[in-house]
């Protein structure tokens, strides 16, 4: 191997802790998982069930939540049960398919200083998938909690996680995350996050 190929591959080893998700570099986004089309996605009531879990989990460990809400004059609120888990966050509406195109959401991701997103939502294929696009070429480094996402149908939802992790996104599920930003057994909010996934 010649020094040239070394120090470019020392280049590109990353420690665990560059990997992991920590309370310090991680955030929460929830995207539309509002009215009508949430009912209509794959298994929607274990989405709605686990995406409630993972916000209460987030929010016992206090990292930083951003609400998306698509075009809600017309598909309608946030569904109460995420909606009630969610308050007191306020909703950021969007127009635009990919959340990167309102100016509210780009603006709450910078003041985070967050470099790590969990994101979760529907439909996969087309909001999620366009909005961690656009966080995966801003320099974001994306998770999708796997549990978490749908689409209307199976197809879709899987060929959105095949897509985007062919370009840079993570992939993760509800337990597997929580119990890498809880870290330590001893944590004091371990006890809370091990009722909710109980």
């Amino acid at each position: 191997m010649t020094l040239v190929a070394k120090v470019k591959e020392s280049e590109s080893v990353k420690t665990r802790e560059d990997e992991m998700l920590t309370r310090e570099n991680t955030g929460l986004i929830v995207v539309d998982i509002q009215g009508k089309l949430a009912g209509l996605v794959q298994d929607s009531a274990r989405l709605i069930v686990n995406t409630t879990l993972l916000i209460k989990g987030v929010k016992a460990l206090n990292l930083p939540i951003l609400w998306l809400e698509q075009n809600p004059e017309k598909l309608g609120g946030t569904v109460p049960e995420i909606a009630s888990a969610l308050s007191p966050n306020r909703p950021i509406p969007k127009y635009t398919f990919d959340a990167c195109g309102a100016e509210a959401f780009i603006q709450a991701v910078q003041e985070s200083n967050i470099t790590k997103w969990l994101v979760c939502g529907i439909e996969a294929h087309i909001c999620v998938y366009q909005t961690v696009l656009s966080l995966l070429e801003l320099g974001h480094e994306v998770e999708l909690v796997c549990d978490c996402v749908s689409s209307r149908t199976t197809f879709n939802k899987e060929l959105a996680i095949a897509k985007l992790t062919s370009k840079g996104a993570g992939m993760t599920g509800l337990e597997m995350c929580l119990y890498e930003l809880v870290a330590d057994c001893r944590a004091a909010e371990f006890k809370e996050i091990l009722r909710l996934i109980k």
